[in-house]
């Protein structure tokens, strides 16, 4: 049995190749520049406002803004300059604004600043995913898309902490730095990366993808799903009992546990069996677990239900973008990015803001009970996904793969 499967191993194409290493480089310096300055930069806003939150959540909303108004329109630049010019610009405008928050430590100020990284942010996910699909073969699509999920996590998991520990105590200088140093430090990766060859099919625009069924409903499930996500990580804290701090602790972290391995899991079975039907599936877990979660006083139904849910989004985030690819040739690895990531950030974004007034409302366990239910009206275009598996875009009568399209 080891034999064969060693030997059916050896027919596969290789994932690790040294062009992916190499965006291996940019992933983990952008990866860190943005997580590292993520709960700081709210932190400095509020403190240099003199204690008003308002400050915080406009540095934040600055940088999601303009993060996804920037993953709409990267699609355009990447048909124009290729991948290479576009991530670098990224790399760039996430790294240099960094050193520019001490200059003042105006609201208006570090908004600007925000926007500004929040576009070099955008530039270098949907830029950046775009060449990562065109490194992975695509018999190992799944399988590809899970590695890099691991490898741009990572350095989240670390930095994200890491970035409160050292404004604490070395100060925000230094951790500004040091955001600025490891996005531009990878931009050294970037010209030994391949550019974007001219590929068969025409461009596909982000209005044409949003109009297109095929890459609609996996945009759709995956944006509900990140609703919970957002939810989860801004009200965790303040839903649980204070007394249960190290709860939620606990439940963060094994949401990001379960959600690595999901993705890998994901990754590896939808490679050998397909992925259209994991879809529906883990829509049902993170919904079940976001309903878990409404027992907010029950500490293993917390723990518990976060961890589900990350089982669910995990396999939803890798069963999602491998159906999207799929669906597309080659040129509309740009606007297969883009709406990915739009349904990302602008998923956890709406769910953040419309949680806070439901629950002001309702209360938090039955605010979680409600996303539950409204997790589960995705379950229509998952259904109808199941059949789909390599159903192409409005890209003429062939999809990505170059076989006739399943409708």
């Amino acid at each position: 049995m080891l034999s064969s499967s060693v030997e059916g191993a050896g027919a596969r194409p290789p994932l690790v190749t040294r062009p992916l290493l190499l965006r291996f480089v940019s992933i983990i310096g952008a990866s860190t520049s943005f997580y590292l300055l993520l709960s700081v930069v709210p932190l400095y806003a509020e403190a240099s406002a003199g204690g008003h939150g308002g400050a915080a959540g406009l540095a934040t909303g600055a940088l999601m803004l303009a993060t996804v108004g920037g993953e709409l329109a990267t699609p355009r630049l990447v048909a124009r300059f290729g991948y290479r010019l576009v991530l670098g610009a990224g790399l760039v405008l996430l790294g240099a604004p960094a050193f520019a928050f001490s200059v003042s430590g105006s609201t208006a100020w570090i908004a600007a600043v925000c926007a500004l990284r929040g576009l070099g942010f955008a530039f270098t996910v949907v830029a950046g995913g775009a060449l990562t699909a065109s490194l992975v073969p695509a018999e190992r699509r799944g399988e590809g898309l899970a590695l890099v999920g691991i490898v741009s996590g990572v350095p989240s998991l670390v930095a994200l902490p890491l970035g409160v520990w050292l404004a604490a105590h070395v100060g925000y200088g230094p951790v500004f730095a040091a955001g600025a140093v490891a996005a531009l430090a990878a931009v050294v990766s970037v010209p030994g990366l391949p550019d974007r060859e001219a590929a068969p099919g025409r461009d596909i625009g982000v209005a044409a993808g949003f109009r297109t069924a095929a890459l609609l409903r996996p945009t759709l499930v995956f944006a509900v799903t990140a609703l919970a996500a957002g939810i989860l990580v801004t009200f965790l804290p303040l839903a649980v009992p204070s007394a249960s701090a190290g709860v939620v602790a606990a439940a963060l972290f094994a949401q990001s546990a379960a959600a690595t391995a999901a993705r890998w899991v994901a990754g590896r079975h939808g490679d050998r069996h397909g992925a259209a039907v994991l879809l529906l599936p883990g829509l049902a877990a993170a919904a079940g677990g976001t309903l878990l979660t409404a027992l907010t006083h029950s500490p293993v139904a917390v723990v518990v239900g976060v961890a589900l849910f990350g089982v669910g989004f995990g396999a939803v985030q890798n069963v999602t973008l491998t159906l999207m690819y799929a669906r597309v040739p080659a040129s509309g690895y740009g606007t297969v990015s883009a709406l990915w990531n739009f349904a990302f950030d602008a998923g956890m974004g709406a769910g953040a803001v419309g949680f806070g007034i439901l629950a002001a409302r309702t209360g938090y366990p039955a605010a979680f009970a409600l996303t539950a239910a409204v997790m589960l009206t995705a379950a229509v275009p998952a259904w109808r996904d199941r059949g789909a598996e390599g159903a192409g875009a409005a890209t003429g009568p062939e999809g990505g793969d170059g076989k006739r399209r399943e409708e």
